[in-house]
């Protein structure tokens, strides 16, 4: 079932401008007689003149509009200047009503154009359906002519301009939820290394659980790849790295690693590289972003280390590919957990929590309930002092001193941190990243 219409104004063929009214009255009453039970939100997308007083065409459209009560409550007008901003204020109301099935009701000319928007601005969460606008008058010069043929591709420039419209749109927005903020270490050097943990603040993402510096993007989540993109880019600029430069692992939940220069695993969760200016990173959002740096070999690495890549050894695997591809000493790499569920919040099932118990008792709390507490951070921690790393070069929450410990819970400190497991499905992930200065 519908639960969106979108008719989309925003740009009608010169000869149809003057009949407007009429055109989103026929519109309006089709879609009253065949939804009279179940009336979805109505969304007018127009456009707002530049320098215009009045908001573009919503004044011109009220009498259109004032005589369908039924829709009326779920009706609205959207005038923006551009069609990347009418477009991305509709997504905010349908993402604030959780809607997800959408109809498009617009004219036959806009179809592929849309299209181009739609799959920048909504992931595969949302569904579409498209209908060509409906012009029924006795005039002949009302009919929409009809060049373009369904299915036919935009020109490779149309599509770079729609880019363009979108990510200026985006640059644009104010950031939520206060300043950018990164969490550093005291343990790398920063003469050598840019590092850091990032925060949820200073984002546009607008969705509570994503808000607001949200920085992955999935077909399962409602934040699109250009939004992602946007905070990676504010990040960047507050942090001093190239974001054209950057490269995150592709989370497996397992112990592969991929070595900068060679061929790239299809996924791996730990990377490391020589290479100065190149941005390596590794998301959390419970899982913990681990970071490491070699000052006497000048390399570094990212992991990514969930409770199954923690009992695989993840962060002992990136410290090997160290080792093997660079020539480090394992005593001179230092290693640095970024943000992570606790133990105070982190639970599993007793099958799984055996496995942490074998490694130390200590790595579990109430062993003998049905979902025993894990510490998947101390259990990083003996793997990597077991494989030959000094106890003084792994900074995490056994640092007593609050301004030198930056591994704290996602779960526990909602203002600060994503965590899935606080939040659900649609959670918003945050980052670790390292890189060797020029």
């Amino acid at each position: 079932m519908v639960e969106a219409v979108l008719i989309d104004l925003f740009s009608l063929p010169a000869n149809l401008q003057n009949n407007i009214q009429e055109l989103l009255h026929n519109t309006l009453e089709a879609i009253e007689k065949c939804s009279s039970i179940h009336a979805p939100c109505v969304y007018v997308m127009c456009c707002q003149r530049q320098g215009s007083e009045r908001k573009g065409d919503q004044e011109f459209l009220l009498p259109a509009l004032r005589s369908f009560q039924s829709l009326k409550r779920k009706l609205e007008v959207v005038c923006a200047q551009t069609t990347a901003a009418a477009l991305y204020a509709i997504k905010q109301r349908l993402d604030e009503k959780d809607l997800s099935i959408i109809k498009v009701i617009l004219p036959t000319l806009r179809k592929d154009l849309m299209k181009v928007y739609i799959d920048h601005l909504f992931t595969a969460v949302y569904q579409f359906e498209f209908e060509d606008l409906q012009v029924v008058s006795d005039c002949e010069n009302l009919q929409i002519s009809e060049h373009q043929h369904e299915g036919q591709t935009l020109p490779s420039q149309d599509v770079a301009l729609i880019r363009s419209e979108i990510q200026m749109y985006l640059e644009s927005l104010p950031s939520l939820k206060g300043e950018l903020t990164i969490l550093r270490s005291s343990l790398i050097p920063g003469d050598i290394f840019l590092h850091g943990f990032t925060t949820r603040t200073g984002g546009i993402s607008y969705i509570p659980t994503l808000s607001s510096c949200n920085l992955f993007s999935s077909s399962k989540r409602r934040d699109p790849q250009v939004v992602v993109k946007e905070n990676l880019r504010r990040l960047a600029n507050a942090a001093g790295f190239n974001p054209e430069a950057f490269h995150r692992v592709k989370v497996d939940h397992a112990n592969a690693v991929c070595i900068m220069g060679k061929t790239e695993p299809n996924n791996y969760d730990g990377i490391v590289t020589n290479q100065k200016g190149v941005t390596l990173a590794a998301p959390g959002a419970d899982c913990i972003p681990v970071l490491f740096a070699d000052p006497v070999r000048r390399a570094c690495g990212a992991a990514h280390s969930g409770w199954k890549g923690t009992l695989l050894g993840v962060s002992m695997a990136t410290v090997n590919a160290m080792v093997s591809e660079y020539g480090c000493n394992v005593k001179d790499i230092l290693v640095v957990l970024g943000p992570s569920v606790g133990p105070c919040c982190y639970k599993l099932p007793h099958e799984s929590a055996k496995e942490f118990h074998r490694i130390d008792p200590k790595c579990v709390r109430l062993f003998d309930s049905a979902s025993p507490y894990i510490d998947i951070r101390r259990a990083t921690r003996i793997l990597l002092e077991r494989g030959g790393l000094l106890p003084e070069n792994i900074q995490d929450d056994s640092i007593t001193d609050q301004n030198q410990n930056i591994t704290l819970c996602t779960a526990c400190h909602p203002d600060k941190f994503y965590s899935h497991f606080r939040d659900g499905t649609n959670f918003g992930t945050q980052i670790g990243f390292i890189s060797i200065k020029d």
